[in-house]
C-alpha cells in the first residue's frame, strides 16, 4: 500500500534520464507519484534515447495533461509529500520565481511553495546569466530547493546509472525518502589513506 504523494515533473531541459530514475526509484520505494511532463519534455525523451513519453507514463501511479490546471495536484488541499522537477528548465524555473504560470508543472509547483511543502527543482542548463541566478535566490527564499545534479565523485560512480542513481536519490533524500543505490560519506565512502 502506497502511504506518501510525490509530484514528479519532467521539462524540456536536457538530462530527461534524471526524472525517468526518479518514477523508477519512487515506486521502488512504494511512492504513489504524480507525473506531469512538458511537451518539450517528450520531445527531450526521444532526443536522448529514453523511454516513449507513452512508456514512461506507465511509470508513475497518475499521470496528468500539461494542459488540466484543474487536476488534483493543483489544489493545496490535495496532500503530497512535495514535489521534483528533474530536470527543471531555466524558462520553468522562471515562472515558478514569479509566480506566473502557464501550465500544470509550474502551476503544481506554486502550489507545493504555498503550502510550504518540499519543492526540489534539479535545474539542469547552464552556464547562468545573473536573471538566473537572482531567479534561484527568488525561489530558495520562498522556500524552494535549487538542486543542479552534480556528480558525487567521491562515491566513485563506474556508469551513467551510478551517477544518476546518487542525484536523484540525494534529490529524494530532501523530501524526506531514502532511497537504494546512495552511496553515503562517512557510510558507504570515506577518505583514502595516502
Amino acid at each position: 500500500m502506497m502511504s506518501k504523494r510525490l509530484i514528479i515533473g519532467i521539462s524540456g531541459a536536457s538530462g530527461a534520464l534524471y526524472g525517468v530514475r526518479a518514477l523508477d526509484m519512487a515506486r521502488e520505494l512504494c511512492v504513489e507519484t504524480h507525473l506531469v511532463l512538458t511537451k518539450a519534455a517528450e520531445l527531450t525523451l526521444a532526443s536522448e534515447g529514453l523511454p516513449s513519453s507513452i512508456e514512461l507514463k506507465k511509470r508513475a501511479t497518475v499521470v496528468h495533461k500539461i494542459s488540466d490546471v484543474g487536476a488534483s495536484i493543483a489544489s493545496g488541499s490535495f496532500k503530497t509529500s512535495g514535489m521534483l522537477i528533474a530536470p527543471c528548465s531555466i524558462r520553468t524555473m522562471g515562472e515558478i520565481a514569479t509566480g506566473v504560470t502557464s501550465n500544470l508543472l509550474t502551476r503544481a509547483a506554486d502550489v507545493q511553495l504555498k503550502e510550504r511543502r518540499r519543492l526540489v527543482l534539479m535545474v539542469r542548463e547552464t552556464p547562468y546569466h545573473l536573471g538566473h541566478i537572482q531567479a534561484m535566490a527568488t525561489i530558495t527564499q520562498i522556500g524552494g530547493i535549487i538542486f543542479p545534479p552534480v556528480p558525487a565523485f567521491y562515491a566513485q560512480p563506474q556508469t551513467i546509472d551510478e551517477v544518476v542513481t546518487q542525484s536523484v536519490g540525494r534529490a529524494l533524500d530532501l523530501l524526506g525518502f531514502e532511497a537504494k543505490g546512495v552511496k553515503r560519506w562517512g557510510e558507504d565512502v570515506g577518505p583514502v589513506e595516502v
